[in-house]
């Protein structure tokens, strides 16, 4: 059977929950599939095409319930984004890392289209509305990244503060402590500062 590209993609993706982002090689990966290196090219211009691709393919697969029917509210619609990205990054290995590494697909650009005609028909600016969509996507990349490499840090032998001299802290730290609900909790504090930005009349 012929290799096809999407086989190579499916490959890279085992290969980086493998061995993660940093070691991941075309070397590597035609080893994983058996052939020799340059036949890769045939399929990818290079390690940047490929990572684009695998980047597109770990959204696309990305599902996160139903998508927010045509009458939701454009807060619904920037909510959904935000999770399924997420969801998206955290289904492999370093998959924020790699999102942050690739290249926007063609085919996203028809994506972000449709929501930026939802928020402008909201009330939002082009300019306002293309600002919120980065903002929640640097958040949603950020706070990923960190979620991925504190999962992959050896913390045992890291200097903990004291919790009987920092009662507070402590508190905090416990109350902090599922990466879902800081998530949550961050993108509801965007979606609120946007929503009092557009009940103020701001031109944003």
């Amino acid at each position: 059977m012929s290799l096809v590209r999407e086989d190579v993609v499916r490959a890279a993706l085992r290969l980086l929950d493998e061995v993660g982002l940093e070691k991941l090689s075309l070397r590597k990966l035609a080893t994983e599939l058996g052939i020799q290196a340059p036949t890769l090219y045939w399929h990818f211009k290079n390690k940047q095409d490929l990572l684009d691709e695998m980047a597109a393919t770990a959204m696309a697969e990305a599902e996160l319930g139903t998508m927010p029917g045509p009458d939701a509210g454009w807060d619904c619609w920037l909510a959904w984004m935000s999770r399924r990205i997420r969801r998206g990054m955290l289904a492999h290995r370093d998959g924020a890392l790699l999102a942050s590494a690739s290249r926007p697909a063609g085919d996203r650009w028809q994506y972000v289209e449709g929501i930026l005609v939802i928020l402008q028909k909201s009330g939002f600016t082009p300019a306002g509305a293309m600002r919120g969509i980065g903002t929640l996507t640097n958040y949603v990349l950020g706070t990923t990244i960190e979620d991925q490499q504190a999962a992959n840090r050896d913390d045992e032998e890291a200097e903990r503060p004291d919790f009987e001299l920092y009662p507070m802290l402590r508190e905090a730290v416990l109350a902090a402590a599922d990466p879902d609900e800081r998530f949550e909790h961050g993108l509801r504090v965007i979606l609120d500062g946007m929503r009092y930005q557009l009940a103020q009349g701001e031109r944003i």
